[in-house]
């Protein structure tokens, strides 16, 4: 009689190569601070001057800017504490394009690891998002004290906001990053194709100029889409955040910024998931393609 050798229970294994996209990232949550801790450690070692680049480029953007547009073209004078204003939009921008542009080379610039282990690839776009978090925060803290020199008192709402626009910056960026990430495997170019969105997206928010200047340009249909960019709508809240409660109310907010911050909100987290969703489709050529 022949003895028929049982099948091996499976139960509690995992497929190799297969996951749960940014489930697996939550799941994995030491793995993905060591890498946000290596980068962290790595970006400025050997350099003079370390963490002070991290002040450097805002600092320099901001001096460039206000020259060329706050004294040259005068809009120190018509808009109520433009430097205020412009450094609060410039820390929503600086995040944005640190965030989405790392954010994409983040896979080719990781191509031995992956090559070698499989990990959630999830991990390298979602941690180059938290260290341009991690970059942010410093600036937000001095753009904070110098609100406070200046009469800042913001209110509950007003700081709800700042961080709506915070979150509606991550959720974009991580989502954006996984999208032109995964193509960027393949297709180098859309890294470049990166860098003119960052380059466009500094123009076509309200950080330089008055939202009430596009306003009187653009029918109100049009507004209504220059509005629910979700760069626009963090861009606002930041500055009602900051900027606005040192005004004394003499300049108007944007009619109805809470609605098209909630709107813009829903738009990001659609954008999260269908660069999720390019992500798991590409994902299993990364290997073979790095």
């Amino acid at each position: 009689m022949t003895q028929t050798a049982s099948s091996p229970d499976l139960e509690g294994f995992v497929r190799p190569g297969k996951g749960a996209g940014l489930v697996d990232v939550f799941n994995r949550r030491y793995l993905l601070s060591l890498l946000v801790r290596k980068e962290v450690q790595v970006r400025y070692r050997g350099s003079a001057l370390g963490w002070l680049w991290s002040y450097v480029k805002p600092v320099t953007q901001f001096l460039v800017f206000f020259i060329a547009l706050g004294v040259f073209l005068q809009l120190n004078n018509s808009i109520p504490n433009y430097p205020i204003y412009l450094f609060s939009g410039l820390v929503v921008i600086n995040l944005f394009s640190e965030a989405f542009s790392n954010g994409t080379k983040s896979l080719v610039d990781n191509a031995p690891l992956i090559k070698k282990i499989y990990l959630p690839r999830e991990l390298f776009p979602v941690s180059s998002t938290l260290v341009a978090l991690v970059n942010f925060l410093p600036q937000v803290i001095v753009l904070g004290t110098v609100c406070l020199f200046v009469g800042w008192t913001p209110s509950l709402v007003q700081l709800a906001g700042v961080l709506l626009g915070i979150v509606i910056l991550v959720v974009l960026a991580t989502g954006l990053s996984m999208l032109f990430g995964s193509i960027n495997v393949s297709f180098r170019d859309a890294q470049n194709f990166v860098e003119l969105i960052v380059l466009v997206a500094t123009w076509a928010s309200p950080v330089l100029y008055r939202w009430t200047m596009v306003a009187e340009i653009l029918p109100d249909w049009l507004m209504v889409l220059y509005q629910v960019n979700p760069l626009t709508a963090a861009v606002e809240l930041l500055h009602a955040g900051f900027w606005y409660p040192t005004t004394d109310g003499s300049a108007p907010l944007p009619p109805n910024l809470l609605t098209f911050g909630v709107i813009a909100l829903v738009i990001s987290l659609a954008m999260l998931a269908f660069g999720q969703f390019v992500f798991r489709k590409l994902e299993r050529r990364f290997a073979q393609d790095l």
